[in-house]
């Protein structure tokens, strides 16, 4: 979902290497119309449209590689399997941004959009949400027609706010007022933006695992209850149902990577410049003309620029320039990787597993269950049954896998636990690492017949595949500020006091925003890069 710079990894093949930097002996001063201080997705669609415009372009990249958190990398040993380790699906990408670039990218739709285990009366049953199975599927579990009417009339309503919401992101930010006229549905916005979501929930909806489902997509990334004040989870929610227009969640075709891949080739082809391995330490600016301090491997120099696009955290950026810097985020998350060599069996024999896994399979996400994690980790202690979600990428793409992995039937799982606020690390985070990851298996081996262990595929060395990064390990990889995968609290996609035309400038005049912590940041869209770009332009 976020996009801050990327993990240290080798620069991928065919990927020109970074351009020598004179050594510490011999200082130099280059001079550019942009440069863009970060190689993530948004600094390479900044990148991209503004040399495509006939700017000079220098991308600054602290790695080995670009990317930010929208990479694919072989996590495991020996294993021939490039999974998207940190951003996995892709929703907020407008067509245009693919348009305008000539990116050779693709998109594949998931035949399911969900799949979330229950127990009712003492039988292992369970809520598919995939065409036209859905309404079944309500029944079987509800026993009546009622949920799943609620279930079409409230998604029917945020779909046509997606409608109308999200051409708005790539266009100069709308007044607050303006967008209500727009999305021209009182109910809607009163329920989005309004009162806390927990209120639209619980009118809506009756059945405890229903509800559930549909508070997640407020609580990804985002540390808060249903009935937040501060409506922290209606912003996560608008985001995570726009999308598109639609709100779908689809799959890169060939991982993350592809999309990073794809728009350093596009930058490059027009004329940018990308070096890796050289960081921006420090950023001299009057306003109209600005200097950048790099450090690379051979020492220090300056370039020079007209303008400067920083693709950081606003943590970042007010360290780069000296300024007070804004409070701290908190990420909330889990992320695991694993390869396994088959997928496990399910206890409800209702649904196969290849249809379970391949939308979104909810894990002790029942609206109470929620409520309990939250409580639980607002007072220091890890979730008693922590909340998480998962999806199998393979199943839809299975490119991400050597053709001798694919042919054995091995799949990899994507999970993202919720709820585990990164104050739960801080004193010993390897051992809450460990019991999380522990707890969190348990929950889903409560729905399984066999351990989802016991399915893991090992590595050349003989340890299990899979990976898990809490929200300090993404700040120590990543840079992440408190490890949070949005770089801060996401906005709503309107103006307000101070957020300039375009909700990615700064108190400096020729210095733009162009990460996830911009308005209308946050998961991968390469919308602050475009609009950064846009405001560089004039346009």
């Amino acid at each position: 979902m976020p996009a801050p710079q990327s993990p240290a990894s080798p620069t991928p093949a065919g990927q020109p290497a970074a351009r020598e930097s004179p050594g510490p002996g011999t200082p130099a001063r280059d001079h550019y119309d942009a440069v863009i201080v970060g190689g993530g997705h948004n600094g390479l669609v900044a990148a991209a449209y503004l040399a495509r415009a006939g700017q000079s372009v220098l991308v600054l990249e602290r790695l080995g590689a670009t990317g930010g958190a929208a990479i694919s990398t072989r996590p495991f040993a020996g294993v021939d399997a490039r999974l998207s380790r940190y951003s996995y699906l892709v929703s907020l990408l407008p067509d245009r941004i693919v348009r305008d670039l000539g990116l050779d990218f693709a998109v594949r739709k998931r035949t399911v959009s969900s799949y979330t285990p229950a127990v009712r009366g003492g039988r292992p049953t369970g809520l598919l949400v995939a065409g036209g199975r859905t309404r079944e599927s309500f029944a079987a579990l509800t026993g009546s027609e009622r949920e799943y009417a609620a279930w079409q009339r409230f998604y029917a309503r945020t779909q046509r706010v997606a409608e109308r919401v999200f051409p708005t992101l790539t266009e100069p930010l709308p007044g607050r007022d303006a967008l209500r006229e727009r999305i021209d549905d009182p109910d809607a916005w009163r329920m989005l933006f309004e009162e806390p979501l927990g209120v639209a929930v619980e009118e809506n909806f009756t059945d405890d695992l229903v509800r559930g489902v549909v508070l997640t997509d407020a609580l990804i990334g985002t540390f808060a209850d249903a009935h937040d004040t501060s409506l922290l989870q209606n912003r996560c929610f608008l985001y995570h149902v726009i999308g598109g227009g639609t709100g779908d969640w689809d799959v890169p075709v060939g991982g993350m990577g592809a999309l990073t891949d794809a728009l350093a080739a596009a930058a490059r082809a027009a004329g940018a410049e990308i070096r890796v391995r050289h960081e921006a330490t420090r950023i001299e600016t009057d306003g109209e003309a600005a200097e950048v301090t790099v450090r690379t491997p051979d020492g220090e120099h300056v370039v020079a620029a007209r303008r400067v696009l920083v693709n950081a955290s606003p943590q970042a950026l007010a360290a780069l320039l000296g300024d007070t810097p804004p409070p701290l985020a908190e990420g909330a998350q889990l992320k695991v990787n694993m390869l396994l060599t088959r997928l496990p069996k399910l206890r409800d024999r209702s649904v196969d597993p290849r249809q379970a896994f391949a939308g979104t399979f909810h894990i002790a996400e029942g609206y109470g269950q929620l409520a309990d994690a939250y409580r639980d980790a607002a007072a220091g202690r890890l979730p008693a049954a922590p909340p998480s979600e998962i999806y199998c990428h393979s199943l839809t793409d299975p490119s991400i896998l050597g053709p001798d992995l694919a042919a054995r039937g091995y799949q990899t799982l994507t999970l993202f636990g919720l709820h585990a606020p990164a104050r739960l690390f801080a004193a010993d985070n390897d051992a809450a690492r460990a019991a999380l990851l522990k707890a969190t298996l348990a929950e889903l081996d409560a729905h399984l017949e066999e351990p989802v262990t016991d399915c893991l595929a090992l590595d050349e060395r003989g340890e299990p595949c899979t990976e898990a990064k809490t929200p300090l390990d993404l700040e120590r990889d990543l840079r992440l500020p408190g490890g949070h995968i949005f770089h801060r609290d996401l906005s709503f996609p309107y103006a307000d006091e101070g957020t300039g035309r375009w909700g990615v400038e700064t108190a400096h005049a020729n210095v733009l925003l162009c990460g996830a912590g911009a308005v209308r940041g946050g998961g991968v869209s390469g919308v602050p890069g475009h609009n950064a770009a846009m405001a560089a332009l004039g346009r």
